[in-house]
């Protein structure tokens, strides 16, 4: 397995004399699934934001397989699914896909794009208009639309809020093809009870700071706690004793 695909090294965004994040460093492996976790105001969304260019970082270093970001090409091996779906209500799934075509200047897409929507079930929703689709739909179609430019590495927010158990079920299974197929993911969420058999490593923040990361079973041991306590137990002890 090809190790840092992604390195943070000493990131920090200040919004004047608060700071948002304060010096963080982590890597990011190929084929691995990543929890970005912490509590409100942790500094999860800004960090990233600043990796994917959204917001302009205070200072630090990010690569991606061994070259900045700066680099046009290499940021568009990255992709951005947020909380809220982007989903335009009047274009048809079909026209999604289409519309992340045009503005990657993909030519011969159609035949890819008909594999993905068959991938995530929804080539027969083809011809439905945005608006009309449930929210794990729209989701599923976000993901879909971040998938027509072939990246490497995923960004998810919150990807679980406001989704059935059906829907969830269905994500948790994207997010295992994903990851089969080589995709390396972070994934910012607040939901702890899916990390076991499905996180590779957990990053927990705090104010800016990262104050815990590594896999589930290192948090275990770090912590003497037994298989029988949750995730988010661990979560709540670390996090309360800072």
């Amino acid at each position: 397995m090809e190790n840092n695909i992604l390195q943070v090294k000493d990131l920090k965004k200040y919004f004047g004399k608060t700071k948002a994040v304060d010096e963080i460093s982590f890597n990011l492996n190929k084929g691995e699934i990543i929890f970005l976790t912490g509590p409100n105001g942790a500094g999860k969304t800004t960090t990233i934001k600043c990796i994917l260019g959204l917001l302009r970082k205070t200072n630090g270093e990010i690569f991606i397989k061994g070259e900045s970001i700066k680099n046009k090409e290499i940021r568009s091996k990255l992709a951005y699914i947020p909380e809220s779906p982007d989903v335009y209500p009047m274009l048809t799934v079909w026209e999604h896909l289409k519309f992340m075509a045009l503005a990657y200047r993909i030519n011969n897409w159609e035949e890819y794009g008909e594999k993905i929507l068959q991938s995530f079930n929804l080539l027969d929703k083809k011809n439905e208009v945005g608006k009309n689709l449930s929210k794990g739909m729209k989701q599923k179609l976000s993901i879909c639309c971040s998938l027509v430019h072939k990246p490497d590495i995923f960004f998810i927010d919150e990807p679980m809020i406001g989704l059935d158990p059906q829907a969830i079920k269905e994500l948790k299974n994207i997010l295992k093809m994903l990851k089969d197929q080589g995709k390396t993911l972070l994934i910012s969420t607040h939901i702890l009870d899916s990390a076991e058999g499905l996180c590779d490593s957990i990053i927990i923040m705090k104010k800016g700071k990262i104050i815990e990361q590594g896999s589930i079973k290192e948090l275990r041991e770090k912590l003497n706690a037994d298989d029988c306590v949750t995730v988010e137990d661990m979560f709540l002890e670390v996090t309360s004793g800072e």
